[in-house]
C-alpha cells in the first residue's frame, strides 16, 4: 500500500507534465526586458560563432591543423618545377593600355589569370600522363644505323612487332601514303589507279578501288570518313566506303594535296602552277592564286600557322596564304630545284633538299640556314616526326636523322633499303612507324622515338567511337577558324591595329561633321534660388576643370614613376651581369 508522501509525489508529477508551456503573455510585467535581453544574447553568441570560425579559417590559411592541433609542414599548394611550367607556356603577358578602360583592363586581368590557371593545371597534370618517349640506344661502339628491322622488331613485344609489315603491290605502283589525324587508318594511291583504305593497326582492309585514271596523291580530310584523290584530271571526294561523293572539275591537273584540319581548308597545288583552296565544310572554293612558278610537284604545311610552303624548279621556297595573291615570303634555298620540303610542327624549322644534293635546315623566324649537309645521292622525300626526327629517301634507301637543327649530324640514327625507288613517305601520329610508299608497294617501319607518346583525347583520340567522332565532327565545325585569319604571325590577331583605326577614326569625324569621342564639354546645370548666378557657375566650371587636371597630373606621375622603376631594373641587371667574372678578365690592364 502506498504511503501519502510517494501519492503527493505523483499528483505533483502530474501537474507538471499537465502544466502548459509559458506564453510570452503569461510572463512578469518586466518580459519586454527579458526578451530585449535574451536578444542581447543570442546577438552575443552569433558573434562569438562568426569569430570563431573567422579565426579557425585563418588559422587553416597558416598552415595550422585544427584537428591534431600540430602545424602543416608543408603549408599552400605544392610548388611546380619552373621548366615544366615554361613547357606549357602559352604566351607572354599583356601589357595593359594606360587609358582609363577599366572594362578592359578587367578583361586582360581574368584572361591571364585563366590563362596562368590552364598552366599551371597542365604542368601538375603532366606528372600523371603514362608513356615516355624512348629511342634506340646501341651496345658500345656499336651504331644504331646497322641495326636491322627484323632484328627489332624480333626484340619487342608482339604487338609492336606486327607494326613492321611490306604490303607487296607491284602491279599498280610506285605508292603515296597517309595516315589520319589519330594515325588508326592508311591511304594508299597508286599511280596507275589503285587506292585503298586499311585499319592498318588491325590488317583490316576497308575499302578498295582502282579508278582506271592516273593517281598524283592521296589526303585524308576532317575525319576518317572521307579523303580526297588528284586524279590525272580532276579532284574527286570518295568516303570510306569507296563511293565518290564529288568531283570537282574547278581543280584540275592536280599534283600535290594538303589538309589543314583546323579550318577545314583543302590546298592543292597544280601542273598549271595555281594554288587553290576548297573549303570541305561547305564545298566552295576560297582562293585560286597564280603563283607564276611553273609545275608544283613539291609542297607542305607548316602545322603552327597553316602557312603553305612551295618549292620551285629555281630553287626558291615560297610562303603562300589564302588572304593574298602574292607570296608572303621568298627564299632562295638551293642553286639548283626544289626536291622536297618539310616543317617541323612547332613551326620553328623547315628542312628543304634540292637538285644540288644538299639538305639544308632553316630558322622560319628569321629566314636563315641553321645547318647545311651534303648527301652523295640527294633526298627526294623528307618527312618530319612529331618528336623531331627527320627521314629522307635517296633511291630506295630510307635514312632517319636525329637532332638535325641543334647539333651537327655525322651520321644518320638508322637505314632500311626497300625494294624500288621511293615515291612517299609519311610518319604515322602517336607510333613509332614510319610509312614509306615505294614502286614496289608500301613498307611500315618502326622508328623508336619517332611518335608523340600522349594524345589529346578531345583532339584526335586514336580510340574513339564512332559517335565520339560523329560529337567531335559537330564541335570542330563550330570552332572552325575562318581562312582570313591566316598569318605569318598567329599572334598578330591579340594585337591591336593603331594604324588602321585611326584612318577608320578620322572617317568617322569627317562623315559625321564632328568627333564622337572628343570629351564633351562641362555645362553647369540650372539651379534654381540663386545658386545659379554667374559666379556659382564659373566658380563649378573651375572646379570641374581642377578634378580634369589632377587626373593628368597623377596619370603623368604614374608613368614616370612606372618608367623609373623599369630603368632601375635594367641597370640592376646591368649591375648583375657587369659583377659577373667572364674568362677574358686576364686580358684587362
Amino acid at each position: 500500500m502506498a504511503s501519502p508522501s510517494d501519492e503527493a509525489l505523483s499528483v505533483t508529477h502530474v501537474e507538471k507534465k499537465k502544466k502548459p508551456p509559458a506564453r510570452y503573455w503569461d510572463g512578469p510585467k518586466d518580459g519586454n526586458k527579458v526578451g530585449k535581453d535574451g536578444e542581447q544574447t543570442e546577438q552575443k553568441e552569433q558573434q562569438t560563432q562568426r569569430a570563431t570560425k573567422r579565426k579557425q579559417s585563418e588559422d587553416q590559411a597558416d598552415g595550422k591543423d585544427i584537428i591534431s592541433g600540430k602545424p602543416d609542414p608543408f603549408p599552400g599548394t605544392a610548388p611546380i618545377p619552373e621548366d615544366r611550367l615554361q613547357k606549357f607556356k602559352r604566351k607572354e603577358k599583356t601589357k595593359k593600355p594606360r587609358c582609363r578602360n577599366y572594362k578592359l583592363k578587367d578583361m586582360i586581368a581574368r584572361s591571364e589569370e585563366t590563362s596562368e590557371m590552364a598552366q599551371k593545371q597542365a604542368a601538375r597534370l603532366d606528372l600523371l600522363l603514362p608513356e615516355d618517349a624512348g629511342f634506340l640506344e646501341g651496345d658500345e661502339d656499336e651504331d644504331t644505323c646497322t641495326i636491322s628491322q627484323e632484328d627489332i622488331a624480333d626484340s619487342v613485344d608482339i604487338s609492336s612487332g606486327t607494326k613492321y609489315f611490306n604490303l607487296k603491290l607491284s602491279q599498280f605502283g610506285p605508292y603515296r601514303a597517309d595516315y589520319s589525324k589519330t594515325g588508326r587508318q592508311l591511304l594508299l594511291g597508286g599511280r596507275r589507279g589503285h587506292v585503298a583504305c586499311i585499319d592498318w593497326q588491325s590488317k583490316q582492309l576497308m575499302c578498295e578501288i582502282n579508278v582506271m585514271e592516273t593517281v598524283n596523291d592521296v589526303k585524308w580530310l576532317h575525319s576518317e570518313a572521307m579523303y580526297a584523290v588528284a586524279q590525272k584530271k580532276w579532284l574527286h571526294i570518295y568516303d570510306s566506303h569507296g563511293i565518290e561523293l564529288h568531283c570537282i572539275r574547278k581543280f584540275n591537273d592536280v599534283l600535290r594535296m594538303q589538309f589543314l584540319p583546323y579550318h577545314f581548308l583543302l590546298a592543292t597545288a597544280s601542273a598549271t602552277g595555281f594554288l587553290q583552296y576548297l573549303d570541305v565544310s561547305v564545298g566552295k572554293e576560297v582562293a585560286a592564286i597564280c603563283t607564276k612558278g611553273g609545275r608544283l610537284d613539291v609542297m607542305c604545311q607548316n602545322p603552327h600557322n597553316a602557312i603553305i610552303h612551295l618549292g620551285h624548279s629555281n630553287g626558291t621556297v615560297t610562303l603562300w596564304s589564302p588572304n593574298q595573291k602574292e607570296a608572303l615570303v621568298k627564299m632562295l634555298c638551293h642553286q639548283g630545284g626544289v626536291r622536297s620540303v618539310a616543317v617541323d610542327k612547332t613551326g620553328t624549322y623547315m628542312v628543304t633538299s634540292g637538285m644540288d644534293k644538299k639538305l639544308k635546315v632553316y630558322d622560319v623566324r628569321a629566314f636563315k640556314v641553321l645547318k647545311s649537309y651534303f648527301l652523295p645521292a640527294g633526298a627526294s622525300c623528307l618527312s618530319l616526326s612529331q618528336r623531331g626526327l627527320l627521314s629522307a629517301a635517296t633511291g630506295d634507301i630510307v635514312q632517319v636523322y636525329r637532332d638535325v637543327w641543334s647539333t651537327p649530324v655525322t651520321k644518320p640514327y638508322m637505314a632500311h633499303r626497300v625494294q624500288r625507288t621511293v615515291w612517299g613517305m609519311h610518319f604515322c601520329p602517336f607510333e613509332d612507324v614510319l610509312g614509306v610508299g615505294h614502286g614496289d608497294g608500301f613498307t611500315s617501319m618502326l622508328i623508336p622515338g619517332a611518335g608523340e607518346p600522349n594524345f589529346d583525347g578531345l583532339d584526335a583520340n586514336p580510340y574513339r567511337s564512332t559517335k565520339q567522332r560523329q560529337e567531335w565532327e559537330v564541335k570542330a565545325l563550330l570552332e572552325k577558324i575562318q581562312p582570313e585569319l591566316i598569318s605569318l604571325d598567329p599572334t598578330e590577331l591579340g594585337r591591336v591595329d593603331r594604324a588602321t583605326f585611326d584612318m577608320k577614326h578620322q572617317d568617322r569625324v569627317q562623315a559625321l561633321g564632328f568627333d564622337p569621342l572628343a570629351k564633351e564639354k562641362f555645362i553647369p546645370r540650372y539651379k534654381k534660388k540663386g545658386r545659379s548666378s554667374a559666379g556659382n557657375v564659373e566658380r563649378r566650371k573651375r572646379k570641374v576643370a581642377h578634378e580634369d587636371l589632377r587626373e593628368d597630373i597623377q596619370k603623368t606621375a604614374e608613368d614616370k614613376m612606372e618608367i623609373e622603376k623599369e630603368r632601375k631594373q635594367r641597370e640592376e641587371k646591368k649591375a648583375v651581369l657587369s659583377s659577373q667574372k667572364s674568362a677574358l678578365d686576364r686580358f684587362k690592364k
